[in-house]
């Protein structure tokens, strides 16, 4: 089986499990998956306030919604018609850049498209700085490459900082940082860490630079490796306190060298992977805004 070929399968997050119908409802083609999935989730953030959409402020819990087989349930029950048709905004599910992805993965891989999670920073959003984001990559078997994909964007959509409109089937390199690559303009000093942040306004320590970088490294492995977690989920080496050692350096530079290329060998990755340091532990911590306090939390990812 070729490399790419293991994206176009399920992981344990993207199975749409009983709603497997309605996710395969959504015609086959790439501007089809996307245009289904962006208008599937209200971004908790991004998208207004709740109250002027209809929104119970109580529906914030919905952003912990880990697999897609119960984003879909709960779809369903706002709204029980084809996710290709037009929903309004009480109808959505409540997320974020990463629900929108798991979304898109699970209606691309049901049609046996290659397509996998890439966890990293956008530069799109806010001008002069890097924010986190989650998109997809999709296999191009006729220009035999990945391109990245982004199912939260509008069609319309352009960039904040030169007014460009972006074309969410194809969205440039450059404006899109995985989270390797991030680490090693960070660690090359080609970039400034402090502006890699989940807001500019979020004053909070483990949301921003050097923190957030190693954090989005490490989920972008994961996500490599068909474990697309929840962003504010931490564990192994993105959960300790302090700086890292030496040697706990030595291996976050390896393994962004390893999984920067978009040709990263599955193999290799699984054996990053597979390290106690990376590998998703049966429990994690979870700094959800839908919670005042850090939770312990059971995944099966």
């Amino acid at each position: 089986m070729a490399d790419h070929e293991f994206y176009a399968t399920q992981s344990r997050v993207t199975d749409p499990g009983r709603f497997a119908d309605l996710a395969s409802g959504v015609a086959g083609d790439l501007p089809a998956m996307r245009a289904a999935a962006q208008q599937l989730v209200f971004h908790y953030r991004a998208d207004g306030d709740f109250t002027e959409n209809g929104i119970d402020a109580g529906r914030i819990s919905e952003i912990d919604t880990r697999y897609a087989e119960g984003i879909l349930g709960r779809l369903e029950q706002l709204a029980d018609q084809p996710l290709a048709k037009p929903r309004q905004p009480s109808q959505r599910v409540v997320g974020c850049c990463r629900d929108f992805t798991v979304l898109f993965l699970s209606i691309a891989r049901g049609h046996a498209v290659p397509a996998r999670a890439r966890v990293g920073f956008a530069t799109y959003f806010v001008p002069g700085w890097y924010i986190d984001h989650v998109v997809a990559e999709v296999w191009d078997a006729h220009e035999e490459r990945w391109r990245l994909v982004d199912p939260e964007l509008a069609d319309d959509y352009t960039d904040s900082t030169d007014g460009q409109r972006i074309d969410p089937l194809d969205i440039p390199a450059a404006k899109f940082l995985t989270g390797a690559r991030a680490w090693q303009v960070c660690r090359a000093g080609t970039a400034d860490a402090g502006k890699f942040v989940v807001d500019p306004g979020l004053e909070l320590p483990l949301t921003r630079g050097w923190p957030y970088v190693r954090h989005n490294l490490v989920h972008d492995l994961a996500s490599l490796a068909k474990h697309e977690m929840v962003l504010w989920d931490n564990w192994g080496i993105a959960d300790i306190d302090g700086e890292p050692s030496t040697g706990q350096l030595a291996l976050l530079d390896a393994l962004a060298t390893a999984i920067s290329s978009g040709d990263a060998a599955v193999d290799l990755i699984e054996s990053y992977y597979q390290r106690e340091e990376f590998r998703v532990p049966p429990v994690v911590t979870s700094f959800s805004p839908a919670s005042q306090i850090p939770l312990k939390v059971t995944v099966e990812a």
